[in-house]
């Protein structure tokens, strides 16, 4: 058993004898009373020092766990709380607490449409109940697609990855003229630009699905499931988005941006790996190391003539002819 886990224990055992009006106890009865709770628990004998027990006391008394406790010893050499009334479970909450959970409140009631969280709203509204919150608008607003399609998949899918369960996945990408079926091995969900992804395994392979594009999805439960024990941070180090190269390595993406933009790219990197490589009179030179993947061409072109690709020249060459084709767009 961790030792946090024990001191927990010891807590609560140390907290229902100081509440106790009708025995006395002394610092051997609490060591026996904790001992005999921890040998119940673990099942073997467990040493605590007296030592111990004077340091849990003194946390009680402190702020440090935010218990604040009134013990107290009288005649010398019997422990109890100095209010009758007093326990560590029944701790009051001040303004600043009620503030602080009612602002959690909002935060989470704007997750009510997603149906993983459905079962949620009985819970915040007893929550709003208790602390008597009043506040009739959300001061943190969080950007969500309430007519985004399949969201009601959530449910299966994060009980699918859980409980390491195979899927048979009806699913009909963007290009493709008709639904088409195959087994997946679902490992993680991500979301990113406000629409929900799905990254699984199939015919050994790791592929991504839009929630959007999915029709319908059944459990294989004698399907034999193969856990690749995918780390989603180490998996998207270098990657802006959801497409990711297996095969692929990052690389030195070198972009030029000018004055007036250069402040939002440096208060809100592309990626984790930019640095800044000069400044200069007009502007600012920034580089990353990522895949060169769809979302990161999305991404540079939505800065237009603020941004300029100077390395790789690959890259560079795909931006000038997606410019020109832009451009033809609006010639009169």
């Amino acid at each position: 058993m961790s030792s946090n886990k024990n001191a927990l224990i010891r807590y609560k055992i140390l907290d229902k004898c100081l509440s106790n009006k009708f025995k006395k106890y002394t610092l051997d009865d609490l060591i026996n009373e904790c001992s005999e709770a921890l040998f119940e628990f673990e099942g073997k004998e467990a040493y605590i020092s007296k030592r111990t027990i004077q340091a849990d006391l003194q946390n009680m008394r402190s702020e440090k766990f935010g218990y604040e406790a009134p013990i107290e010893v009288y005649e010398k050499k019997y422990y109890r709380y100095s209010d009758p009334e007093y326990s560590i479970h029944n701790i009051s909450v001040n303004e600043n607490d009620l503030k602080t959970m009612n602002n959690a409140i909002q935060i989470l009631k704007q997750f009510k449409d997603f149906s993983m969280f459905s079962e949620m709203n009985g819970v915040l509204q007893k929550l709003e109940n208790s602390i008597h919150s009043v506040q009739e608008k959300s001061i943190i607003h969080l950007d969500k697609n309430d007519q985004l399609k399949g969201l009601e998949f959530i449910d299966i899918l994060y009980q699918s990855i859980l409980n390491k369960r195979v899927l048979n996945i009806n699913y009909r990408s963007f290009s493709a003229k008709d639904f088409s079926s195959f087994t997946i091995h679902p490992q993680f969900l991500k979301e990113y630009n406000n629409r929900w992804f799905l990254f699984g395994v199939k015919e050994g392979k790791i592929i991504n699905l839009a929630l959007d594009r999915m029709q319908e999805i059944d459990v294989l439960e004698d399907e034999v499931y193969n856990d690749k024990k995918i780390d989603p941070d180490n998996f998207f180090r270098e990657v802006i988005g959801v497409t990711v190269s297996e095969r692929q390595r990052g690389r030195n993406i070198i972009f030029f941006v000018e004055k007036s933009n250069a402040p939002y790219v440096k208060t809100k990197p592309f990626h984790h790996s930019q640095v800044v490589v000069e400044e200069k009179e007009g502007g600012t030179v920034f580089k990353i190391c990522v895949q060169i993947n769809y979302e990161l061409e999305r991404l540079l072109l939505g800065f237009g003539d603020s941004l300029q690709i100077i390395q790789p020249e690959k890259l560079r060459l795909r931006m000038v002819h997606k410019l020109r084709k832009a451009l033809k767009n609006y010639t009169l």
